[in-house]
This record gives structure tokens, sequence and C-alpha cells, in this order.
């Protein structure tokens, strides 16, 4: 029997139509600036980041202009943005010890997260989990899978804002079904989900702590 795989949230993702648009959404609604990142090559993409602790942060993803288009679909649901497109918190990922372990039991629990592709960005490399369309899973509250090839964890190289997530949480009309998944991974960390209320798009929700006291970042921002 293979050992079952054990998973920890890692990050959150928000796109947005430039690097420069959602930099400055997390300045204005955050109240902190990100450090610049870097680029995707196999992707055409690039980010900046925000530390929320240990082993989680806040990835700001964008199309990178200056970047020749992939031959596949972009991840995030980056390619299905337009111009006019708000900056918003679309998906977030989990690292596990285990990817393939963990892409074959959320599988079997309802919910395929996709073909895992290498990826690398600099001196990191990783393994992550990339559906087909590149759209992100059941709205994005079914978060992507990451197993990080590094000795550390990338927020190790990070500044440290002060900035910390207190909750996240998860609203989706099959919320048991991802909730299953999820156990079902692994997962150590606790993300609630919920059935979204009357009219309520699904969305993710998180709760972050700042120097400048607590922010949603979600839905509603």
């Amino acid at each position: 029997m293979p050992n079952s795989p054990v998973s920890h949230a890692d990050h959150l993702v928000v796109t947005a139509p430039t690097l420069a648009a959602g930099v400055a959404y997390i300045e204005q609604t955050l109240g902190v600036s990100p450090q610049p990142g870097g680029e995707h090559v196999r992707m055409g993409t690039h980010n900046a980041l925000l530390k929320l602790g240990h082993g989680f942060y806040l990835e700001v993803i964008a199309i990178n202009p200056a970047a020749p288009a992939p031959e596949r679909a972009r991840w995030f649901g980056l390619d299905y943005l337009t111009a006019g497109s708000k900056p918003r918190l679309a998906t977030w990922v989990v690292r596990t010890d285990d990817i393939e372990a963990a892409v074959a039991a959320a599988s079997a629990a309802g919910i395929s997260p996709g073909p895992i592709e290498d990826m690398s960005r600099g001196a990191l490399q990783w393994k992550v989990t990339i559906p087909a369309d590149g759209r992100p899973l059941m709205d994005g509250v079914m978060p992507s899978l990451i197993q990080w090839h590094t000795s550390s964890h990338p927020t190790d190289n990070m500044s440290n804002q002060g900035c910390a997530v207190v909750r996240l949480e998860g609203f989706h009309p099959q919320a048991e079904a991802i909730a299953l998944s999820l156990k079902q991974i692994g997962l150590q960390s606790h993300v609630a989900m919920h059935r979204p209320a009357e009219g309520q798009a699904p969305h993710l929700l998180a709760l972050i702590q700042t120097p400048t006291g607590m922010h949603p970042l979600g839905l509603s921002t």
C-alpha cells in the first residue's frame, strides 16, 4: 500500500490583467506592497510575492507581455482575462509531500486536479497540477497541488512585512465534495468549506492580518 499524502496550504493566487494592476490591488486592499518575484518561462507569466507567515504566501500573477505565448493554456485562467478584468483572489495552492499520491486520492474522491507539470522559476523547481484548459478547479475553490523540489520553502527568502492569514474559507455548491477531496489528500491546514448564499457566486475568502489591521481578500473586495 502506498503512503497517504500529507498536505498543507501553501499559497493564495491573485490573478490580474497586468502585474502592475495586481500589485496595486494588493496595496489598496491590504496596505502592503508585494515584492518582485520572477518569470515562469514555460507559462509566459511573471509574479510578485507577499509572505503571509511561515510556509505560506500570496502570489500576484499575470501574463508577461515580454514573453512568447506558450503552446498550451496558461495556468490560473490567465488566458481568459481581458484588459478590463479586475484583479481577484482566483484560487489557492496546496503543497504535498507526494503529488502523485495526492492526485490519485483527489481523483478517487471525485475531483481530478489535472495533469502534473514540471515547472521552474530561477533556482526554484517544483511539480504542480494544471488542468488542460488552464482554468482553476471548481471555480478556484478546489486548490492546485504542488510539490517543491527545494531544500527550503520559498517563504524562507521572502521579506517579512508582518502579514499573516487568520482564516481561509471556500464557498461552492459542491462544498462537501471539495471538503472530502481535501481530506483525502491529507490536508493538515484548516480551510472551511461552505455552500454559498442564495445568488452568491463560488469564491474564496481570506482574512489577513496586516500592520494596519485585519483585511478581507476575496469576493467582496
